[in-house]
């Protein structure tokens, strides 16, 4: 090729990259964050939350992640919030797993930069969810350095452990990841992390410093009054048989579900005599939750039932999406009860709050991968007031106080016993889950807005 003909190709691959740097450079004309979930924008409740505190602060929010799950409408009606939807990398089934996997992170970088540099606007801050880590971490902070912005992770748990769940902890790939986790994190402005046992983690074993925002719950975790409860379930009964009457009224008139009738007359909603308890959990169906142990639990108050002590029926809600959800439905499906009603459904954003502040017990069986993160399903069910049974591990004594706002259990026989002593008494108002119930009341807890302007906000205005 002769010189004369590569001179424009040349000159116009430097105009090409000056306007790249130029752009990248092009200050916001107000505060500005994108932030960053390289995962179901939907189903990163935390990162919507953060995204709402800086909108209403008066911060312009890009929302970058997968389309999938429906966020709240709060966010999706906010006018200082755009969300900005990435393509999902599915692994690439050709080869070996690690190359595999090697393949599916290089294309994850490659969207993840075109996304933030070519699509997104320029940003003071980038807010990145991790895990992922890898490559996100990498990624922002090379635009960061391009752009002049500030990068803040928020470091939900480690990506290597969860990996690990997978892999084993000694594998390669794993012990690689825990590698650059340790070494990126490190490249970051500034660090929030989830419990302090993580804060501790994160400075005693990776030199990082990092500010403990526990999750809260949103305003709308809330208990639901007995007239929404009925309207929530009349409206599952149409897909889900276990929220629809057992027993039809002898007035036709009436409007009648499991566990609420409407009189039409007065207009009246009253609990069903006799009604079955609503036991709720929520799940990503993932490796770090073993349903095994709740269904042998269920399995063990069916046989209660049958040799005849006196405890309620049960409907047992178990909400989520994720890779194992379609094992655990085979074992459900093969489960011979009379007087246990298992579904799994996909709730909508606004209908799951409204479930859980009408539930009578949660149960939660996420078992933290790292052993240093905290159950956020946890956290909105008691902001519903709901009294949880969780599983124990490391750190969760910063969340569950045993036989104050709940139960903490170790395996399937504990968590049966538990079931056993809480739904016993489950006719009487004066119940230990009612008390339970109480106590959380009287705890006031802080929610998320008001947690956030104490410890988030300031970060911002003095970084």
């Amino acid at each position: 090729m002769a010189a004369s003909s590569v001179a424009p190709v040349l000159l116009a691959l430097a105009l090409g990259f000056l306007l790249l740097v130029w752009r990248a450079r092009r200050r916001p004309r107000v505060r500005s964050v994108c932030v960053v979930v390289v995962g179901d924008v939907g189903r990163s409740p935390r990162m919507q939350y953060h995204a709402l505190s800086l909108a209403r602060r008066g911060f312009d929010v890009t929302l970058l992640g997968y389309s999938g799950s429906k966020p709240h409408d709060e966010l999706l009606s906010n006018k200082r919030i755009h969300i900005l939807h990435m393509p999902e990398v599915n692994r690439i089934s050709v080869g070996p797993r690690v190359f595999q996997y090697v393949i599916k992170v290089i294309i994850q970088a490659i969207y993840l930069l075109y996304d933030l540099l070519l699509k997104a606007p320029p940003v003071d801050y980038i807010l990145l969810q991790n895990p992922p880590g890898l490559p996100s971490i990498a990624v922002c902070w090379v635009v960061c350095c391009l752009r002049g912005s500030k990068l803040i992770i928020d470091w939900h748990n480690y990506g290597y452990t969860m990996l690990g769940l997978t892999h084993g902890f000694a594998h390669p790939l794993v012990q690689l990841a825990k590698w650059y986790e340790k070494l990126c994190g490190r490249l970051s402005d500034l660090n929030l992390c989830v419990t302090n046992a993580m804060k501790e983690d994160l400075a005693k074993n990776w030199n990082i410093r990092a500010v403990t925002v526990y999750d809260k719950p949103a305003s709308f975790f809330t208990s639901t009054p007995l007239e929404t409860q009925h309207q929530l379930f009349m409206k599952l009964g149409h897909t889900y048989s276990p929220f629809r009457a057992s027993t039809e009224p002898l007035d036709p008139a009436i409007e009648r579900s499991a566990f609420t009738e409407l009189n039409p007359r007065s207009r009246k909603v009253t609990q069903l005599d006799g009604r079955p308890a609503l036991l709720v959990s929520s799940t990503s169906w993932t490796e770090d939750e073993d349903f095994s142990i709740l269904l042998k639990a269920l399995e063990r108050f069916e046989e209660w039932i049958i040799d005849g002590a006196n405890l309620p029926s049960l409907v047992c809600v178990i909400t989520g999406k994720g890779p194992l959800k379609e094992y655990y439905g085979q074992i459900i499906s093969q489960m011979c009860l009379k007087h246990i009603q298992i579904c799994t459904p996909w709730l909508e954003a606004e209908d799951y709050p409204l479930l859980l502040g009408s539930a009578d017990l949660g149960v939660c069986l996420h078992k933290s991968s790292s052993g240093l993160d905290l159950p956020m399903k946890v956290v909105d069910m008691f902001g519903c007031c709901l009294p949880v049974c969780a599983i124990n591990f490391h750190c969760l004594h910063e969340l569950v106080k045993h036989e104050e706002n709940g139960m903490v259990f170790m395996d399937s026989e504990e968590l049966a016993d538990q079931l056993k002593i809480l739904f016993s008494e489950f006719s009487s108002p004066d119940n230990r889950l009612n008390q339970f119930r109480k106590n959380l009341k009287e705890s006031k807890q802080l929610r998320w807005d008001e947690s956030w302007e104490r410890t988030v906000f300031p970060l911002f205005t003095h970084t």
